[in-house]
């Protein structure tokens, strides 16, 4: 066998029979085993889905009245097709024309724009706003701008830039469009991606890179620059679009009769363009419930992947961005239907095969009543307008007339729940917005109008923002009801009388209660009923740390703090409520990490002193002044006596004069605050100090209050389509004795109904009893003015009458390089002209303080509770100053609003 193998005749012939047998066992794989799986492939080479956007489910009240519908409206298309480049040319110019002339919206994402023969990217002019806002002038790195923005808002240098960032975000309000992982400004990461799509440097001007575009695209001389956007706005929708030439790309959305019966005639200049029929998002209500609702928006970059690529979205589609649009995008989205077509190689449309009808998305109704859920935004929005100016607040109820114009009172929430089963019956905030600004995707004008006026004023009003679920403040006085609870679970008598001091002093500070603080006067003898009543501060002081103050004696009960905050938890403060749209909750106090606060305070304050108390050659050496700083920090817990700390001071490089002062410093205004203290107590027993909710979890606590302890999470949602949801009622709160909570009830029925309750009045001529609990909270701080420059400019003259505005202005431009912030660098200026007599109080000393916010709770009827209402003002200066608001939503939620007809019973017989 061998010796045949070696002819080479043999050879061939062995060679091509494996050869062909191979190409036979290969035939047959293809054409029987995997010729159903080819089969597929090739029609699918010809054969392209078309979507057709599915309308999108509606959103409707606990009734059914329509809240969020869709109505028919006019789409702009253009199919690339079987265009051709000049015709695409001469078609973008004569659409856009046809649109921009009818004062149509269209779509433009081409972030190039022409203006005043200027040319410049929408990414930089995104970024320069933005610092022009936070007055940071000349930067355009933006990892100098984050650690400026740190530096500015005291954020401790020790935490890493991702929870710097987040401290930026949840406390301060700031979001700087940077990435903190590759620390570039996010628009500038858009543009770098814009021009690597087209091929282009990342480094071109805008100038540039439109030139270069109009060369890629062999766009002649003969259009102008402004024509030759119009060509690169609509080629780059195509670009967007990728190789589905078969697939229309909607150019403008909801356009005008007008204009659909212009595109008409012009039909034969404007091959491949259509107008088609679709739905369009529709809030027939406008701003009725807009937090609740949301809005729709455009897909955003990080998004693409998730809704173009996973879920079959088209780019141009729009989406659920905030509320239950949202929350349930997926539900409302609803089943696109298809057109199958056939295309050729190159994409283009050749044939309709069949279609498949969209299926609509699925209606989902709300637990709120849209009457009741109007009543509360426009008591909401009368109760703000008359505090603001010292108004009435006129209704059939009683006219109340405001004692102080609380003139910084712009921004307020309220909430009211059904107790029983903790569902949502209205959620306001003011001011709102009208989502149909949204509907087809917002402009720039309209978009600037529902943001933040004033970024340098945390409380300055945001339309879009949802204050009832995602602002957290310490709720003041209407905390005091867990604080009361706990400490009859833990032993205290509520009828046992205590008497009110007035004030206690520990220390160098004075705790008192507001009758001492304002009028020098005491409460006299309290029981819980009476400190409920009158919000005595005393009281609370004494229950929650088991002493008697007045007889300077322990009471007979198991108190502390951990009590208290035990209790906060079982009504659920340390978690979210669980309504189906965006809220935040930062959970209770932790004793625990005051240590850890004070640390952080005091590094940041000896960071910013370092000039005043180091010496010159540490100062150079960044590390090893952190060194140092670390070495005070760390003796916080240990709190060593004055004098030790002087001597281990001296030991590292501190001014020689400047020791003593900061062996001060750090030992009385920070070593001593670190440790949990009987104060802390104070604080957190009035709900003051450390605590921080929203008006939504204060309802679901009032409002378990008032069911006699049964924690529900909260709702907004009744029912998807026909299928109703799962009951929200929670299990009841774990107490000693439930009668326990109804000495609280009582105690809140006096707040209204009690010789000196501090909301009685509110109800004398309502119909139905009310329990309720007035709070305020501190706000700490002065309201800083839009432009710090400007304010400046107004008020030195009073000041500092030597200075005169052009020597500042000299001054200052020695100092814009260092801090990139001109109002920062005017402050320095001042400072420095003044030889030291001005300082920060003294410049801020025309600015005004913040006010109080006022909190007001309430449950109706007291007999047998079905509604609990919550309402927060920013900066009222008083709870009881929301109390209008709430017997608004209670008369119409109870129906005692209603007027029937007089029936003249004669006549009626008679006829």
């Amino acid at each position: 066998m061998l010796e045949k193998l070696k002819d080479r005749h043999n050879q061939m012939i062995l060679f091509f029979t494996v050869f062909f047998l191979v190409l036979l066992f290969r035939l047959f794989d293809l054409t029987i085993v995997e010729g159903e799986k080819y089969k597929e492939m090739a029609e699918n080479i010809r054969m392209k889905k078309i979507p057709i956007s599915a309308p999108r489910g509606e959103i409707r009240d606990r009734y059914g009245r329509a809240l969020a519908v869709n109505k028919p409206s006019f789409t702009v298309q253009i199919m690339k097709n079987e265009l051709m480049d000049e015709k695409i040319n001469e078609v973008s110019v004569k659409l856009l024309n046809i649109l921009m002339n009818n004062g149509e919206n269209y779509h433009n994402n081409f972030p190039i724009r022409l203006e005043n023969n200027k040319f410049y990217y929408t990414f930089d002019k995104e970024i320069e706003e933005w610092l022009g806002e936070h007055g940071i002038k000349d930067v355009k790195d933006a990892k100098v701008v984050f650690k400026l923005l740190r530096e500015q808002l005291g954020i401790d240098s020790n935490l890493d830039v991702f929870e710097a960032q987040k401290q930026m975000q949840s406390v301060h309000g700031v979001y700087p469009p940077i990435s903190v992982k590759t620390m570039k400004f996010i628009p500038q990461m858009k543009k770098e991606n814009f021009l690597k799509g087209y091929g282009l440097d990342k480094n071109l001007t805008a100038k540039a890179a439109f030139m270069a575009l109009r060369e890629k695209f062999k766009i002649p001389e003969s259009y102008s620059n402004e024509d030759a956007m119009k060509i690169l706005i609509i080629r780059n929708e195509f670009r967007e679009q990728g190789y589905r030439q078969y697939q229309p790309v909607k150019v403008a959305l909801n356009v005008s009769a007008k204009t659909v019966a212009e595109i008409e005639e012009r039909s034969i200049e404007l091959p491949e363009v259509n107008v088609e029929v679709e739905p369009i998002r529709y809030y027939p209500n406008g701003k009725l419930a807009s937090h609740i609702l949301g809005y729709l928006g455009k897909i955003s970059d990080s998004e693409k992947s998730k809704f173009t690529k996973e879920m079959g979205y088209l780019p141009n589609d729009l989406i659920g961005k905030d509320g239950i649009e949202r929350s349930y995008e997926k539900e409302l989205k609803g089943k696109d239907g298809a057109k199958y077509v056939e295309v050729d190689v190159y994409g283009r449309l050749i044939n309709v095969l069949r279609e498949e009808k969209p299926q609509k998305g699925k209606t989902i109704y709300l637990s709120i009543d849209a009457k009741l859920q109007r009543v509360a935004e426009k008591a909401l929005e009368q109760a703000l307008k008359e505090i603001q100016v010292g108004g009435t607040f006129k209704s059939k109820w009683g006219d109340y007339k405001y004692k102080n114009a609380m003139r910084h009172a712009t921004s307020g929430a309220v909430v009211a729940l059904d107790v029983n089963t903790g569902e949502v019956l209205a959620l306001a905030n003011y001011p709102s917005f009208d989502p149909n600004l949204f509907a087809t995707g917002i402009s720039a004008k309209d978009w600037k109008a529902v943001q933040d006026d004033n970024p340098r004023d945390p409380l300055s009003p945001v339309p879009l923002y949802n204050i009832a679920t995602r602002t957290s403040v310490q709720p003041g006085s209407t905390f005091k009801m867990i604080t009361g609870l706990a400490a009859i679970e833990n032993g205290l008598d509520p009828t046992k009388k205590l008497y009110d001091g007035g004030y206690i002093k520990l220390g160098g500070r004075t705790f008192g209660s507001w009758m001492w603080n304002e009028y020098r006067r005491s409460h006299g003898w309290v029981d819980l009923y009476k400190s409920l009543e009158e919000s005595v501060n005393y009281y609370y002081y004494d229950i929650s740390t088991n002493f008697d103050y007045y007889k300077n004696k322990p009471l007979n009960t198991s108190m502390n703090v951990n009590k208290i905050l035990e209790y906060a938890k079982k009504f659920g403060l340390n978690e979210p409520t669980g309504i189906e749209i965006s809220e935040v909750a930062y959970g209770v106090p932790n004793p625990k990490k005051k240590m850890l606060v004070i640390k952080s305070l005091l590094r940041r304050k000896l960071k910013a002193k370092a000039k005043e108390y180091f010496e010159k050659e540490i100062l150079k050496d960044e590390e090893k002044l952190n060194e140092q700083i670390e070495i005070i920090v760390g003796w916080t817990e240990e709190n060593p006596s004055r004098g030790a700390l002087i001597n281990r001071v001296k030991k590292l490089n501190v001014k020689e004069d400047k020791v003593t002062e900061l062996v001060d410093l750090i030992k009385f205004s920070y070593y001593k605050q670190a440790k949990w203290t009987i104060g802390d107590t104070f604080n957190l027993s009035i709900g003051q100090g450390q605590h921080q909710y929203t008006p939504i979890q204060i309802a679901r606590y009032v409002a378990a209050i008032a069911n006699g302890g049964y924690n529900n999470k909260v709702s907004v949602v009744k029912k998807i389509e026909n299928e109703k949801k799962e009951g929200n009622n929670g299990e009841r709160i774990e107490l000693k004795d439930y009668n326990n909570i109804e000495h609280i009830k009582k105690g809140m029925e006096q707040v209204v109904y009690g010789n000196r309750g501090t909301a009685r009045g509110y109800f004398r001529n309502f119909p139905v009893k009310v329990a309720a609990k007035t709070g305020s909270a501190q706000k700490s701080g002065k309201i800083q003015p839009k432009d710090e420059v400007a304010y400046l400019k107004k008020y030195l003259k009073w000041i500092a009458p030597y200075i005169s505005w052009t020597d500042v202005q000299q001054k200052a431009k020695e100092y814009n390089k260092k801090y990139k912030n001109e109002g920062l660098a005017m402050r320095k200026a001042i400072k420095e002209l003044s030889n030291g007599r001005v300082t920060d109080a003294a410049l801020d000393q025309y600015k005004d303080d913040y006010d109080a916010f006022g909190w007001f709770v309430s449950y109706a009827p007291i007999d047998k509770p079905q509604i609990a209402v919550v309402t927060l003002i920013f900066q009222s200066g008083a709870g009881g100053y929301g109390a209008p608001i709430a017997r608004e939503i209670i008369a119409e939620y109870l129906g005692l609003n209603k007027e029937y007809e007089k029936v003249d019973l004669k006549n009626t017989l008679t006829n």
